[in-house]
């Protein structure tokens, strides 16, 4: 049995009976985190399809630029990402960058180190500056890390430091010192696509009364969003371009993958000839419905578990309101 069709096997084995989640990973690997995995319910809202195991494989495992959204810090979102990236590093013969929003691009150097197992986990989080600058729990991160490291995969650290998008948010691009300034790209695109734009509308939080209005306009936290969503493609770009014949899997907030309109439109933007797939991950109490409508958040949907849980906080871009948000 080849590879792939083993991992085609496991998939279709673990698939969740008609009107349920299924339990268990469903990749020879093994658990990495917990002893369940994500489960496999995954919808293709273009086509309002409930996809096969074997074939959501089949999309991964042809495509350049896989994004898998997440809601931060839910668990099983991330072991989805895990099982993605599992099967795409199989069918690429582990020729694969997973670009990382949870690490701006300055700390390139502190990812490579680890990536290559030169520095310990507990070297790797101070150096980065994992819980001031990003908050949310490394031990939901730590099964993608030691599946690149085991499998010795190139990282790329995509995000822009979270206090240049908040200049961005009050002041537009004209608040950037030149050292801010080259975390992005020489020219930042707005994205006007109406349903992101509507999104983005529901996570802004300067309307009516609200004292953010007085401190971030529509218009600039709109230019933030996309300075952001524009810096990290840029990284992973970057990263393609440096790492010849690789594919890459972007770990990003379900709001950077969101109707194809944040990070993959702006890949697309910056590259031609490569095949793009857009996951987003969803709360498994919204499957019933979300099969009676479906909405195009993103290429596919995968239904996974939430645990419920009050709102974190962790850093944020901007501040507690809006945009932290739009990014989840």
């Amino acid at each position: 049995m080849t590879t792939n069709s083993a991992f085609f096997l496991s998939l279709f084995l673990a698939a969740a009976p008609p009107g349920a989640l299924g339990a268990g990973h469903f990749s020879p690997d093994g658990p990495a985190a917990s002893d369940e995995g994500p489960g496999f319910l995954v919808m293709d809202p273009a086509s309002r399809a409930r996809l096969k195991p074997e074939v959501f494989a089949g999309r991964i495992a042809g495509s350049d630029a896989v994004y898998v959204g997440e809601s931060h810090d839910q668990e099983f979102a991330h072991l989805a990402q895990l099982e993605a990236l599992k099967i795409l590093a199989s069918a690429k013969k582990n020729k694969v960058i997973v670009g990382f929003e949870m690490l701006n691009s300055g700390l390139q150097p502190v990812l490579d180190r680890y990536a290559a197992g030169e520095t310990t986990e507990e070297e790797f989080l101070a150096a980065a500056g994992w819980e001031k600058e990003w908050g949310f729990d490394f031990g939901l991160y730590k099964p993608l890390f030691d599946y690149i490291r085991n499998n010795k995969l190139k990282a790329a650290a995509l995000n822009v430091p979270r206090a240049t998008i908040k200049k961005i948010a009050r002041g537009g691009m004209a608040a950037l010192s030149p050292e801010e300034r080259k975390f992005l790209p020489e020219k930042v695109e707005v994205n006007r696509d109406p349903l992101y734009l509507a999104y983005l509308r529901s996570t802004y939080g300067g309307h009516g009364d609200n004292p953010m209005a007085k401190l971030i306009t529509w218009d600039n936290y709109l230019l933030s969003m996309a300075a952001w969503n524009e810096g990290m493609a840029d990284a992973a770009v970057k990263a393609l371009k440096k790492n010849k014949g690789h594919a890459v899997l972007v770990i990003a907030g379900n709001g950077h993958v969101q109707h194809n309109a944040g990070i993959p439109w702006s890949v697309r933007a910056r590259t031609k000839g490569l095949k793009h797939l857009s996951v987003y991950t969803e709360d498994s109490d919204a499957a019933e419905e979300f099969m009676k409508d479906p909405r195009p958040l993103a290429d596919l949907v995968w239904f996974v578990t939430h645990e419920k849980k009050p709102e974190p906080s962790p850093a944020v871009p901007v501040s507690s309101a809006a945009p932290s948000a739009a990014g989840n």
